[in-house]
């Protein structure tokens, strides 16, 4: 007789509410920028519904404060430009997609929505829960939070850019940052996670004053996955905890 597993009913609760609470607590934190964007779309010739088309449809942040960064320094002329680099740095959004595959589910309209919520916080927050059920909280929970938060955030900053001065001065422009490292940083407890997020790191920073906005990111992402398949300092002595209910990759249709 094969024994069946027993279902912890309290923890699965306390995982559930863990995940609500990180998710809603990144939500809160990364909204916040949202201002710092709306102002600097508004200050780079944007008007507010230009802004707030954007945050709707396009909703990853690093890709919009790119844009707005070139049109403000190019003006119209540098729209191909900024949309170029809009696109470089939207391309990182494919690999969480293909990460979060086998949490999200099969399913068209499913994986549909989910793909407007597929960000780096939806991702972090999602992957950062040891269950199956608790990792979906976390990604619908901080997907859809930031989504609304960001857009009012994005309506308020366009509309009071003028009384808020710059953003920056606020430390707004660094609350999503601070969000994600704060996400990252538990994960940092073996050799090999440190030395792949220090290269990437290293590479980032280097390369930013030199290339187009955009290139850094994605060169850097090469180094880290080149880093982390290569495995230079060996295999950590314990892997990484996944929930047992999320099925391979393999396994999807």
């Amino acid at each position: 007789m094969t024994d069946v597993p027993h279902f912890d009913e309290g923890a699965d609760a306390a995982h559930r509410r863990r995940a609500w609470r990180d998710g809603l607590g990144v939500a809160v934190a990364t909204s916040a920028y949202g201002v710092s964007f709306g102002a600097l779309a508004v200050a780079a010739g944007l008007d507010v519904w230009q802004t707030c088309v954007l945050s709707l449809v396009m909703f990853t942040g690093g890709s919009q404060f790119a844009f707005a960064g070139v049109i403000g320094a190019g003006g119209l002329a540098a729209i191909p430009a900024a949309i170029a680099s809009a696109t470089l740095l939207g391309v990182r959004n494919i690999a969480y997609g293909m990460r979060m595959s086998p949490v999200i589910g099969a399913g068209f309209w499913r994986r549909a929505a989910a793909a407007q919520f597929t960000i780096d916080e939806s991702t972090a927050v999602s992957l950062a829960q040891t269950t199956h059920r608790a990792r979906l909280i976390g990604f619908w929970v901080t997907g859809i939070g930031i989504y609304v938060g960001w857009n009012l955030s994005t309506l308020a900053g366009a509309l009071l850019g003028d009384v808020l001065g710059d953003p920056r001065a606020y430390g707004l422009d660094a609350a999503a940052a601070a969000a994600f490292l704060a996400l990252l940083w538990p994960r940092l407890r073996q050799r090999q996670p440190i030395v792949v997020g220090v290269a990437a790191a290293v590479v980032a920073t280097v390369l930013t004053p030199l290339l187009m906005p955009g290139m850094p990111v994605l060169i850097a992402a090469v180094v880290a996955v080149v880093v982390g398949w290569a495995n230079w300092l060996g295999r950590d002595e314990r892997p990484p905890e996944e929930p047992d209910d999320v099925p391979e990759l393999g396994g999807l249709p």
